[in-house]
C-alpha cells in the first residue's frame, strides 16, 4: 500500500496509480523545490521530484530550482523556466535576491514577460528583515506588478507591513503556535493565505476554517525536503466539508492563477 494512497493502493495494470478519490485529490501544492538545499542530506533532481509527486495524490505544483535563492536569481529563474517547459504538471515560480534589490526590477520584468504569476521570497536563507530597504523595495515592485508572494518566515513579523496594500500573499511557514495571530490578520486581509504544512495541532485546520473560512488556506508540502504523505493525510482527515476541502486543496490556488 502506498502511504500517499491509503484507499487506492492498487494499480490499473499499466503501472499507474488509480485516480485519487475526491477526499484524497489535491490539485495544487504551492511549496515544491528541486536541487541542492542546505541542511538536507542530498540534492534532489527534478526527475526525482516529479516521480515522487506522480505517486502521490497531488496533481499539480508550483515549483522552482533552488539555484535562484541560493546562488544566482537570474540564472535560477532561467533554469526553472527551461526545466519546467516540459513538465505540464508543474508551474514555474520565480524569485529575486533581496540582498541585491537593485537588480530586482530586471528580475521581476523578466518574470512578468515569461508569464510567471508567483514570486517566492527566501528571507530566511537571505537573512532579510521586514524593515530592510532591499526587502521593502522588492516587495513594492512585486505588488506593483500584481505578483502573488510565496513568503517564508514568521507571519507575525512579515505580515503587518504587508497589510493594507491589497497584497496576495501565501505564508509558507505558519506554525500552529502562530495561528491565532495569523487569523487576526486574515480577518482584515482577504489576500492573506497560509499553507497547511505546519498546522500540526489536532484542530488547527478546522480552527482556521471556522474563524476565517477555507479561502485563507492552501496545500503546501515542501517536497522533497519534507515527507509528503503526512501532509496529504492531514488534509484528507481534517473535519471539513467537501467544499471546504476542495477550496484548500485546489480552488484557492486556481483563483490566484485566474
Amino acid at each position: 500500500m502506498s502511504p500517499d494512497h491509503p484507499d487506492t493502493s492498487v494499480t490499473n495494470g499499466e503501472d499507474h496509480w488509480l485516480r485519487p478519490s475526491p477526499e484524497e485529490h489535491i490539485g495544487w501544492d504551492v511549496d515544491v523545490l528541486y536541487g541542492p538545499w542546505p541542511r538536507h542530506h542530498r540534492d534532489t533532481t527534478l526527475a526525482e521530484v516529479r516521480d515522487h509527486l506522480s505517486r502521490s495524490t497531488v496533481a499539480g505544483a508550483l515549483a522552482l530550482s533552488t539555484r535562484g535563492p541560493l546562488y544566482d536569481d537570474a540564472e535560477g529563474n532561467a533554469q526553472t523556466l527551461r526545466d519546467l517547459a516540459g513538465c505540464p504538471e508543474l508551474l514555474p515560480v520565480g524569485t529575486a535576491d533581496v540582498r541585491d534589490a537593485l537588480t530586482a526590477e530586471d528580475r521581476l520584468d523578466e518574470l512578468a514577460a515569461a508569464g510567471v504569476r508567483f514570486l517566492r521570497l527566501f528571507t530566511t536563507e537571505q537573512a532579510a528583515e521586514p524593515g530592510f530597504p532591499g526587502y521593502r523595495h522588492t516587495v513594492r515592485l512585486a505588488l506593483e506588478r500584481g505578483l502573488v508572494l510565496l513568503h517564508d518566515g514568521d507571519p507575525r513579523r512579515f505580515g503587518p507591513p504587508l497589510m493594507g496594500r491589497g497584497a496576495q500573499v501565501v505564508f509558507l511557514d505558519l506554525h500552529a503556535y502562530l495561528l491565532a495571530d495569523f487569523l487576526l490578520m486574515a480577518r482584515e486581509e482577504p489576500g492573506f493565505k497560509a499553507t497547511t504544512r505546519m498546522l500540526s495541532g489536532p484542530d488547527s485546520i478546522e480552527r482556521a476554517v471556522g474563524t476565517v473560512g477555507p479561502r485563507h488556506l492552501v496545500f503546501g508540502s515542501r517536497t522533497p525536503f519534507m515527507d509528503l504523505s503526512p501532509q496529504t493525510l492531514k488534509l484528507r482527515y481534517a473535519d471539513l466539508t467537501p467544499d471546504e476541502r476542495a477550496a484548500i486543496a485546489t480552488k484557492n490556488v486556481e483563483e490566484l492563477l485566474a
